[in-house]
């Protein structure tokens, strides 16, 4: 029997390693999605060690690397580690990786590709019907013992007939985008090209797409052209009536202007589960009955864990076959 175990110890510590600096959610879940006969985890969070003191050690082995929003893989971590090959990470968003530096050092980047998608889409339409028929602002009003004391609650608007307009029509914005459909929606997009194969209306900027929508939904990813790309221009533009939904990165919207705009009551409403500074939330959205807030949880679920755990443990196991990687990331 302690023969067996050595020789169980002796194969583990002959895989390669895999770095993780802090454990993304999915990992934290499900850990025992990670184990494989094909690589061993580094967890960098339970050494005693200075981060560039631990990464310095292990410089010369690893190729791999787990990362997340809470570990961002920036220039400076990827100079630590000059035998990197890989960054991998379980989440859609790519923004917490210095794609630039690793396109520049060839070293490749996955995603959760797809896994988000029909959650995240579920999660977008519910957030957004959540607003137009006030449902958790209802829920409040009963709660609280109001419906005896004030009588019946005002009226919310309906989704069917409504023009919305998706920011990004990748994977997600064209999850969205069958959703409404569905509902009995006008879908409008706007996105980096045009894309030929789908029949709904295609706008150039978002300010030309707010003018024309009822509700905007946001499915892009967060980068330097995206940063702040829905400003007090595109929400004045969007109206009093009109209702926006983020659950793809804080930041994309100017949170300091669309929370005036809300204040003021220069947009109807907004159902929001990223902020700009997470986990601080602007507290002027607190006391507003046409605000839905939520934790950024709202596209995770446990199939779609247990599917990016399973989409990151393929993409590792094809990396140290050397085989064909399951998500890359393309650059453009």
């Amino acid at each position: 029997m302690e023969h067996h175990q050595e020789r169980s110890d002796h194969r583990s510590q002959d895989l390669p390693q895999v770095l993780v600096i802090k454990p993304p959610p999915v990992l934290t879940l499900f850990e025992d999605k990670f184990i494989s006969s094909k690589f061993q985890l580094l967890k960098a969070w339970e050494s005693t060690l200075p981060l560039d003191q631990f990464l310095t050690n292990y410089a010369g082995s690893v190729r791999a690397v787990l990362c997340s929003g809470a570990s961002p893989i920036t220039a400076d971590i990827i100079r630590l580690l000059p035998s990197l090959q890989l960054v991998i990470t379980a989440s859609a968003g790519v923004n917490h990786i210095d794609l630039t530096e690793c396109r520049r050092l060839g070293i490749a980047v996955t995603n959760a590709a797809g896994v988000f998608s029909d959650d995240g889409a579920d999660a977008a339409v519910g957030l957004l019907i959540d607003v137009l028929r006030k449902v958790s602002a209802a829920d409040r009003y009963v709660r609280n013992g109001l419906w005896p004391a004030k009588g019946d609650y005002a009226l919310g608007s309906k989704l069917g007939g409504k023009r919305v307009g998706v920011v990004g029509l990748g994977g997600f914005g064209s999850a969205v985008a069958k959703r409404l459909e569905a509902f009995g929606c006008t879908v409008l997009y706007n996105s980096r090209t045009q894309k030929p194969s789908v029949p709904y209306p295609f706008y150039s900027t978002v300010l030309e797409l707010a003018a024309d929508s009822d509700s905007l939904i946001i499915c892009c990813g967060l980068t330097a052209e995206t940063r702040h790309m829905i400003n007090r221009e595109v929400l004045l533009v969007l109206g009093k009536q009109g209702v926006i939904v983020n659950i793809a990165r804080g930041a994309i919207i100017n949170e300091k202007e669309m929370v005036e705009c809300l204040v003021r009551g220069e947009i109807g409403g907004a159902g929001l589960d990223v902020f700009e500074n997470e986990p601080n939330v602007p507290e002027e959205l607190f006391g507003l009955d046409n605000v839905v807030l939520s934790p950024h949880r709202v596209v995770f679920t446990p199939e779609s864990f247990v599917a990016a755990s399973e989409l990151v443990v393929g993409n590792l196991e094809a990396f140290f076959s050397n085989k064909p990687l399951l998500s890359p990331v393309i650059y453009e």
